[in-house]
């Protein structure tokens, strides 16, 4: 039993495995009688640019005369990239007296998309003309069932003035309708009843379907051996070469191998077939995919009301706040608990306080009045010159996604982040932190005093002018409870260096794992725990 009768398993694909049966109950009653068209398979593989395709073909004759052929034609596709398709067909040929050959056929296609799973089903019709010299085909393709599938909803969120906007786009993918032709010509190589022949083929395609549009031009080329002498009667081999090209799916080619089967025993004392009559069963040439391609089903553009947790935020911009006072004003505006988005880059000579349990960040995720998400990350920076302290973050303060940097010169020597003393459950995540000194003094890229901390995913680096003690992070006196990881730190150029400087009172969660160390050393001690890197050292 073909394949394709075995593996479909839809209620219109069951159909077609009955009218499978029935014609090869059929075709085996008609090969009873003496027949010039048999049944044969013909197995392919295409080698491609993109994919590789295998592909049997079965043929089998259902009734016939001196010059009319009807068949059934059962064919399975798969590649390389997880696509599967039937094709089951009946098509008739018959041969005129002036040469040349006149066909048509229908054909039901049931396609698995490689990119996404979904089943689609489509009706070919086709009609052709061979002839001795000059070939015709035209293939028109029309999607039945379900037509179009769900992608899902993709959102982005980006700024627009003084709000930020959700933009949610729905996909979907979509099976299209099409048609193709082409047109062929054998070259004068061979004689034309001979049983080899050389045939190219210039032709084109559009499919189309909802706005989407397919189209492109195809040529290809094909060597047939016919009656090969190793293999017998009625066998063949098919050489071809082929390329496209449309905007959609870019350029294609393939090369091709074809072998051809007989399926019953051709019997030897009957006269060969002409080159006509062999052209009676020449391959039906149609497109090899039901064609499908994504496009956006629905766009929604929507103004962020809440962070994904229902929270509101407050959006501060660079231009309309400009100093560190006019930042500072706009978070104590905001209020205890606040979540403040910053965008732009912010210059300052002070330091910026926040308010307890405030979030001070660049990177958010919002939530739009329809429900739906997206993360916007502004790339907000702060840049501070000799300001002792860039942000000063209070209990259950977050600061995160942001880029800080501090220049400390004429003597001045301080903290890019210091944490409160006294101040618990600080988060310090997602930022690049960098000072760097000028002068003789102490620098200091996050500084720590009896808390208890987060810090995670930042990049640390203090580097200094030859003068006074560089330290990537400083837990100070008191009692610290602190979770270092995965950050990368680095400290150089003073007359000390440290990656981690700790108190003895100071401990050191078990997952401060993941950091990567850079230049630098360690000082001091633990109450218990280190902060451990990826190359097995930690500090203390």
């Amino acid at each position: 039993m073909p394949l394709f009768c075995r593996s479909v398993s839809s209620p219109v694909a069951r159909s077609a495995v009955g009218l499978c049966l029935a014609v090869l109950a059929v075709s085996a009653s008609a090969q009873d009688a003496v027949a010039q068209w048999r049944p044969h398979l013909d197995l392919e593989g295409k080698l491609g640019n993109k994919r590789n395709i295998g592909e049997a073909d079965l043929l089998l004759p259902i009734t016939q005369d001196a010059r009319t052929l009807y068949f059934a034609n059962v064919r399975t596709r798969f590649d390389n990239e997880g696509s599967r398709e039937g094709n089951f067909g009946l098509g008739m040929r018959r041969m005129l007296e002036n040469g040349w050959n006149l066909g048509t056929y229908g054909y039901f296609d049931r396609r698995r998309s490689s990119d996404t799973g979904f089943y689609y089903n489509q009706t070919t019709l086709g009609i052709e003309a061979l002839g001795p010299d000059f070939d015709l085909r035209a293939n028109a393709y029309v999607p039945i069932g379900t037509k179009a599938r769900s992608l899902g909803d993709t959102s982005t969120a980006a700024l627009s003035g003084s709000t930020v906007q959700v933009t949610t786009v729905n996909r979907e993918e979509r099976s299209l309708q099409g048609l193709d032709a082409e047109a062929g010509w054998r070259l004068p190589i061979f004689d034309s009843e001979a049983r080899r022949q050389l045939r190219v083929y210039l032709g084109g395609y559009r499919f189309s379907g909802a706005g989407i549009a397919v189209n492109g031009p195809r040529a290809r080329a094909e060597l047939a051996f016919e009656d090969l002498d190793w293999f017998g009667r009625g066998t063949a081999l098919f050489l071809g070469a082929e390329a496209q090209h449309d905007d959609a799916r870019g350029s294609q080619q393939f090369v091709s191998i074809r072998l051809r089967i007989p399926l019953d025993k051709v019997d030897g004392v009957r006269s060969p077939l002409s080159a006509q009559a062999r052209r009676m069963t020449a391959p039906v040439v149609r497109d090899v995919d039901v064609v499908t391609q994504s496009r956006v089903a629905s766009r929604l553009v929507e103004t962020a009301t809440s962070t994904a947790n229902g929270q509101a935020f407050t959006l501060v911009t660079s231009s309309s706040t400009p100093t560190a006072a006019a930042l500072s004003n706009a978070l104590t505006t905001a209020g205890n608990g606040a979540t403040i988005l910053l965008t732009g880059t912010f210059n300052t000579t002070a330091s910026v306080q926040l308010l307890p349990n405030q979030t001070l960040t660049g990177i958010l995720t919002v939530r739009s009045a329809s429900g739906y998400t997206a993360t916007i990350n502004t790339g907000a920076a702060i840049n501070a010159v000799n300001a002792t302290r860039t942000l000063i973050v209070d209990s259950g303060g977050t600061v995160s996604g942001l880029t800080l940097s501090h220049t400390f010169n004429n003597g001045t020597g301080g903290q890019v982040i210091l944490v409160n003393q006294t101040a618990t459950d600080v988060t310090i995540a997602n930022n690049i932190i960098t000072a760097s000194q000028s002068g003789n003094n102490a620098a200091v890229g996050v500084t720590i005093a009896s808390n208890s901390a987060v810090i995670r995913d930042n990049s640390i680096t203090v580097t200094g002018n030859g003068f006074g003690t560089m330290t990537a992070l400083a837990a100070n006196a008191g009692t610290n409870t602190l979770t270092v990881a995965n950050n990368t730190l680095s400290a150089s150029g003073g007359s000390n260096n440290y990656l981690v400087s700790s108190w003895a009172g100071t401990t050191f969660n078990a997952n401060s794992t993941g950091n990567v160390r850079n230049s630098g050393s360690c000082n001091g001690a633990s109450a218990s725990g280190s902060v451990v890197f990826t190359n097995g050292s930690h500090c203390p």
